[in-house]
């Protein structure tokens, strides 16, 4: 192959997360964002030490066990690559990508395979929406990146993997601003005000916050935008109801949603959701994992590996709004979680007094940093990274602490793997792994591993 050529070829499997291995004229290429099965044509775009990689052009010949997508929005929306799938078939393929990460540098463990989540549409309880428009100088849009755009904006007002809550949300706040002429924050001149709409709702308590994210402090059509959403929750049009509105300004220059002031337009600047039967308060940017009824399964299995508790000193690494923290103090001697959110930290010694918890202490800092302070010395640890996995450091760090048992939960497999690595030259085992989808539609997974140290 060279570097722009047409070739088509047939799709033979999908690497974790979306890399297609397509076989054209006897060669093999990497493709992103296809499904086993289909027979595509792409474009050759990258040639790098023997290896071809290509842009998808065009679905030719759909997979045989591919269905018609529920979401509208499908294959423009960056998200939901597997929504054609039929969810069995979603999970077979999670699955098997998990199992050959996890064989590529594991022996002799037990693989549990991967759990389903408890709704396939409808479970997610956050969703950061993007102001922009579809085409250059269109419309305003808001909603998701178009797929292989860091510019284009479609507006997902179908969404699925969200409820009719976020719809009506996202639908009233574009016709406001359409409708006031407000202009989104332009990357590239940095002129515009409008960034984000981040809706966040409690699956189980059905409490809605909704911050806008902007520029600047002064926006257009503000006070309508706010008067129209307690209409529209005081009519009784939401299943949910509103528990605070919220409007934040965003100085950076970067495509991220930071905090540089937060001012509450009506109701309190939190809401609350319930899991395993403990009730957490959570704050506008702290981290929650995204699907609540997915995380009761995710969360079961980690306490399964995590065993006995008792009389122990547990560190609970990355630990967000202290949520597995939570789930281990009861039975444990004392629960140290370590979080570098100070948000997030200050939700977490809230949520422990609501359920009432007296063993638990939550730290705000690096984990890099923080464990060398710490007095105790831990029984076991739990680690709940980001994406990216563990800092080099941090992680040798952990292990020095030479624990007996480490609970290892990681929503990017590959990070999991080259982390998993070190730990094994290190002396430890993996003595079983299993994931949990929390993200049905999309390539992504949660991984749970359990890992005990060799005598």
């Amino acid at each position: 192959m060279k570097k722009g050529q047409i070739c088509e070829g047939v799709v033979e499997k999908v690497i974790f997360p979306n890399k297609g291995m397509v076989i054209a004229d006897g060669e093999r290429a990497v493709v992103k964002n296809a499904i086993p099965g289909q027979t595509i044509r792409f474009a050759v775009n990258k040639i790098r030490k023997g290896k071809c990689e290509g842009r998808l052009l065009e679905v030719l010949k759909p997979s045989p066990m591919e269905i018609d997508a529920a979401c509208g929005h499908y294959g423009l929306c960056g998200g939901c690559n597997y929504q054609t799938l039929p969810y069995e078939e979603q999970l077979k393929i999670k699955e098997g990508q998990v199992k050959e990460l996890l064989d590529s540098v594991c022996e002799d463990y037990e693989f549990e395979g991967i759990l389903g989540s408890p709704k396939q549409f409808g479970y997610r309880n956050k969703m950061e929406f993007s102001f922009g428009d579809e085409v250059k100088d269109g419309p305003l849009a808001l909603g998701m990146h178009r797929r292989g755009s860091f510019y284009d904006i479609v507006t997902v007002d179908g969404c699925r993997i969200v409820d009719e809550d976020f719809r009506k949300i996202l639908r009233w706040s574009l016709d406001v601003f359409r409708e006031e002429g407000t202009q989104f924050y332009h990357k590239m001149s940095h002129s515009g005000c409008l960034r984000h709409l981040l809706v966040r709702k409690g699956v189980k308590t059905g409490e809605i916050l909704v911050d806008l994210v902007t520029a600047a402090e002064d926006v257009a059509g503000l006070g309508k935008w706010k008067e129209g959403l307690l209409k529209i929750d005081q009519d009784g049009e939401l299943k949910g109801r509103i528990a605070g509105i919220l409007h934040t300004v965003n100085e950076s220059v970067a495509d991220v949603i930071r905090d540089d002031g937060t001012d509450v337009l009506y109701g309190q600047d939190y809401f609350y959701e319930e899991l395993l039967g403990m009730k957490f308060k959570i704050s506008p940017f702290s981290f929650f994992q995204t699907n609540s009824l997915g995380a009761e399964v995710l969360y079961e299995k980690a306490r399964e590996y995590v065993g006995e508790t008792k009389d122990k000193v547990i560190f609970d690494l990355y630990s967000g709004t202290g949520t597995i923290a939570q789930m281990m103090a009861p039975v444990a001697k004392k629960v140290i979680g370590v979080e570098i959110v100070e948000e997030a930290v200050e939700a977490a010694k809230v949520n422990a007094r609501l359920n009432g918890l007296e063993n638990c202490e939550f730290i705000a800092g690096d984990v890099l940093k923080v464990v060398d302070e710490i007095a105790e010395k831990p029984d076991l640890i739990v680690l709940d990274p980001p994406r990216d996995g563990i800092h080099p450091r941090a992680l040798e760090k952990i292990i020095d602490f030479g624990v007996e048992r480490l609970v290892y939960i990681s929503c990017k497999p590959s990070s999991l793997v080259r982390d998993l690595v070190v730990l094994q030259e290190r002396g430890y085992r993996v003595v079983k792994a299993g994931g949990v989808d929390m993200f049905p539609g999309t390539v992504h997974v949660e991984t749970v591993t359990l890992l005990v140290r060799k005598p």
